[in-house]
């Protein structure tokens, strides 16, 4: 009987999870690239390989949902960006004593149920709900305002719920920088804004960069939020695809669509991390 040495070990303990991520991850994937080029017959029969399925989505109709998905997951990853880069610099370098205590904070209300977030929010924003009577408790606005069902809406609940995926990754790199840098910098004459472009962005970019496609990537097949808040008045790819898979007869259509959809996301993505590589170096 071989025994297993201390080098092949590591390997043998991850087999169960490579076996789970082939069968479950890149089986599956497979099959939606082959049904995406399949033509199938009304009995059900296969009969060779088309195109049409993919230059099906070819029209202004399609690319205007896929531009829609690009510009909501770049609006939600940006002002995550804006919110998460202080907040995690405050946890990190200038509030250590609580900072436990805030990320504690900050991801206790993803204990619950994504639904129980997406009614509390309607609670907030519906026009009897506590921001218009707070608006109008405090004389801002004389009526109540339909919030809901809007892009507002939308962008409110991907902000809150993606915003964690941004806080944590840069929190990381920012709680191993080394601080005496800022101090160096502003000592030889560089204002505050220069020293952040200059060396605090640059070296926690790795924390940026994962917490850009944390946010970005899910974001642009998101379908539950816009689905629930949006009221199914605007159409994103999470939505178009969600309705071929689910419709009867339309799967390999649903299938064609998240292949163009992935192969325009992977070619956005590739440019952004091009675009934050090129910064680093220019920096």
């Amino acid at each position: 009987m071989k025994i297993a040495t201390p080098s092949k070990v590591p390997f043998t303990l991850g087999i169960p999870a490579i076996i789970w991520q082939v069968v479950f991850f890149y089986l599956p994937l497979v099959l939606i690239v082959i049904s995406s080029f399949v033509k199938i017959t009304e009995e059900g029969v296969f009969d060779g390989f088309t195109l049409d399925l993919v230059t099906h989505f070819f029209k202004p109709v399609y690319l205007k949902v896929i531009l829609s998905s690009i510009v909501l997951a770049l609006a939600n990853t940006i002002i995550c960006f804006c919110i998460a880069y202080p907040l995690a610099y405050f946890l990190a370098l200038s509030g250590k004593r609580f900072s436990n205590i805030f990320l504690f904070l900050l991801l206790i209300p993803f204990w619950t149920n994504f639904l129980l977030h997406v009614y509390a929010w309607f609670y907030v924003l519906e026009n009897q709900g506590f921001l218009n009577n707070l608006l109008m408790h405090i004389g801002i606005l004389s009526e109540p305002i339909t919030m809901l069902n809007s892009l507002f809406s939308i962008m409110v609940m991907m902000v809150y719920y993606y915003l964690p995926f941004m806080v944590l990754p840069i929190y990381s790199s920012l709680e191993r920088f080394n601080t005496s840098l800022i101090e160096a910098s502003l000592d030889l004459g560089a204002s505050w804004l220069q020293t952040f472009r200059r060396i605090i962005l640059p070296l926690t970019m790795r924390g940026v960069r994962a917490g850009f496609f944390l946010v970005y990537i899910p974001s642009f097949g998101e379908f539950a939020i816009p689905e629930l808040m949006g009221g199914d008045k605007r159409m994103f790819v999470g939505n178009v695809v969600s309705q071929y898979i689910l419709a009867e007869g339309t799967g390999s259509l649903g299938a064609a669509f998240t292949v163009i959809s992935c192969i325009v996301l992977l070619f956005t993505a590739i440019f952004f991390y091009w675009l934050m590589d090129r910064y680093v170096q220019k920096s």
